[in-house]
């Protein structure tokens, strides 16, 4: 049987920036280093939470190259290389091959979007073009193009298209793509507030934003699903929901950024067209923060 990728909890992992918005990799650095003693099972890098959409090919290529040289194994790296003009993605992709990387991570075209022919073309050619494992990456609130579970079929016949991280929010089309791709096609939740129902159809783990604030939580949400005991699983996600929720109260990475700030991290700031919190936004995210005692509980990291 085909190993999977990773399983349990991957982040979607930040790009921090200094205040001129260029990348601080001392602090990416401290990031890495701060996930791997907390549990993190893959750091995701360049994914729609590190901002992919607004670094250069360049920094694009370096953030990865700088990420995998740093983790050196320690746990899974899963580079974000997706375009929505395939060559581009065929570029970062090599790059990130030729940076060690573990996989990649590859959405579906945007704005120009495509159809699902189009999707196969558009996927199998990145995967030609690699000797990486490779997760498709479908969030239709984002590009306004669903992979259907049909096309998934289709695509999982290619020896490198291994795994989805489903973003779609429908948990009946996550049930149909395991109902037709069966261990094909490993899943993974795209959506934190969805972990516990995905896994219980059988996906892996979840690719999380929720994560970069509480890394060993999202791993033991994830570690109690794969040991068949979602009553507790359940306990945990419902616990943990509003602050999942909140994550969400502004346009990903907005307010994880911010609480990232709050508990001294020195994430930096987002780039444009991203704009910081309204005030009535950001206290309620720190009264949020506050009720669950994360901010007492990073403030070494502020020191």
């Amino acid at each position: 049987m085909r190993k999977p990728i990773f399983t349990g909890s991957g982040v979607a992992l930040i790009t921090p920036f200094n205040s001129d918005l260029t990348v601080n990799y001392d602090k990416l650095e401290e990031l890495l280093e701060f996930h791997i003693a907390n549990g993190t099972d893959a750091i995701i890098a360049c994914g729609t939470t590190g901002e992919a959409a607004t670094l250069s090919e360049e920094e694009h290529a370096e953030v990865i190259r700088f990420v995998a040289e740093k983790v050196n194994k320690r746990c899974t790296v899963i580079a974000g290389t997706g375009s929505n003009d395939t060559m581009t993605a065929v570029k970062l992709s090599k790059a990130a091959e030729e940076a060690g990387v573990d996989a990649i991570l590859s959405v579906t075209p945007y704005y120009n979007k495509t159809s699902q022919a189009g999707l196969i073309k558009h996927f199998t050619t990145i995967a030609d073009k690699v000797n990486l494992p490779m997760i498709l990456y479908n969030v239709p609130s984002r590009t306004g193009c669903n992979i259907q579970p049909e096309t998934y079929v289709e695509l999982c016949k290619h020896p490198n298209i291994v795994a989805a991280k489903e973003a779609s929010g429908d948990i009946s089309q996550v049930a149909r793509i395991r109902s037709l791709c069966g261990d094909d096609l490993d899943i993974y939740s795209g959506n934190d507030d969805q972990t516990v129902p995905f896994m219980s159809l059988g996906a892996l783990g979840v690719i999380s934003v929720f994560a970069n604030i509480c890394p060993q939580e999202m791993h033991d949400i994830c570690q109690l699903c794969l040991e068949n005991n979602f009553l507790d699983a359940q306990r945990m996600h419902f616990h943990y929901l509003e602050l999942m929720n909140i994550m969400f109260c502004d346009v990903n990475p907005i307010p994880v950024k911010t609480a990232m700030n709050l508990f001294g991290f020195e994430a930096g700031e987002c780039r444009l067209p991203l704009v910081p919190m309204s005030v009535s936004g950001y206290h309620n995210l720190k009264d949020c923060l506050s009720k669950y005692d994360l901010i007492d509980k990073y403030s070494q990291y502020g020191k």
